[in-house]
């Protein structure tokens, strides 16, 4: 497994993240911890949640899971950077949500429990909250960073513009501020390419691209269709959501896509997973596996070298918004 910094920081993180959405939603508590066992036998050392991740969505199922897996003592905690988020509806009491000192106050010392560590490696915001000041989010982290209850904190979801509000925020009251964004972003859907990638590198952010294989699209439908193998996202969440909504509007696409990546001689999903990491602001995308064999697909992507004759192709198969902004769609 190779390594590399999340963001400007000095945490050492594995350029696969472990996505743990499906965790008490499709794959059961018992599978996810035999899941996470072996992510981390293979060097997966940088694991993804939120606490409304599981089902019923918003009760911390799926951190209560990794809490349990963390239980299980051989030193598991000190090996992996544990990453959470808040935003999410807890409740129906209206401090519940979003991210006021309040709610971040309470939601972390509720992911703490469910978790069963003493601290969070990563806070992320899973959404912007418009109607609170920075100074007030800035705050907060802060007194949870001086109690030990988290070390970085990270964004998802956000615009270029908000990064930039956070990041000179952070700086007036000289905390660290962010050091990682979760976008969605994957050879189907490029938009971050326009200005949240360009903000993350400008201030030094990692970024973490979420339904790397977009719902199941590139993770190889048609093949699978046409009764080949299955692909190392998606199984039962390809033939709906994002996956069955894309491909009639992307068949062509797609079935260039499958068609290349059989020249190349590996699954479409290693290559979705292989061209994100190929591009510069990456530094790990969010594999979501439910099965051993999905995320040791997603593992062996890490080996994969496209060279520029091969990311040509696949920016002609789907081309991007032209670059950043403001070029992409003015001189």
């Amino acid at each position: 497994m190779d390594y590399t910094h999340l963001g400007r920081s000095g945490v050492s993180v594995s350029r696969i993240c472990l996505g743990t959405m499906n965790f008490g939603s499709y794959t059961t508590p018992e599978d996810a911890h035999t899941i996470m066992s072996h992510a981390l036998d293979q060097g997966v050392n940088f694991f993804d949640t939120a606490n409304t991740y599981g089902r019923p969505r918003a009760e911390g199922v799926t951190e209560s899971i990794i809490g349990d897996w963390l239980g299980g003592g051989q030193g598991r905690r000190d090996k992996i950077v544990l990453a959470t988020k808040l935003y999410g509806g807890k409740g129906d009491w209206p401090n519940d949500r979003f991210l006021s000192a309040v709610n971040i106050r309470q939601a972390c010392d509720a992911s703490l429990r469910r978790l069963r560590t003493d601290h969070i490696d990563l806070y992320q915001m899973h959404h912007v909250d418009r109607s609170t000041p920075w100074e007030e989010i800035w705050e907060a982290m802060s007194v949870l960073r001086t109690q030990g209850k988290i070390i970085y904190c990270g964004s998802s979801n956000f615009a270029g513009w908000y990064i930039a509000q956070a990041q000179e925020a952070a700086r007036r009251q000289g905390f660290y501020g962010l050091v990682s964004e979760q976008s969605l972003y994957n050879l189907a859907e490029r938009t971050v390419e326009l200005e949240v990638l360009p903000a993350c590198q400008g201030y030094g952010l990692g970024v973490l691209p979420w339904s790397p294989l977009h719902g199941g699209l590139l993770s190889g439908v048609l093949s699978r269709s046409a009764g080949a193998g299955a692909g190392a996202e998606g199984g039962g969440r390809t033939s709906g959501g994002r996956s069955a909504e894309g491909l009639s509007a992307r068949h062509d696409q797609v079935a260039a896509f499958e068609a290349f990546c059989a020249e190349l001689g590996h699954p479409p999903a290693e290559v979705a997973l292989a061209w994100l990491l190929h591009q510069p602001a990456v530094t790990a995308p969010i594999a979501g596996p439910r099965t051993l064999e999905q995320l040791d697909g997603a593992i062996s992507a890490t080996g994969i070298t496209l060279d520029e004759k091969a990311l040509g192709r696949l920016d002609e198969i789907f081309p991007g918004p032209g670059g950043p902004a403001p070029e992409a769609y003015a001189w």
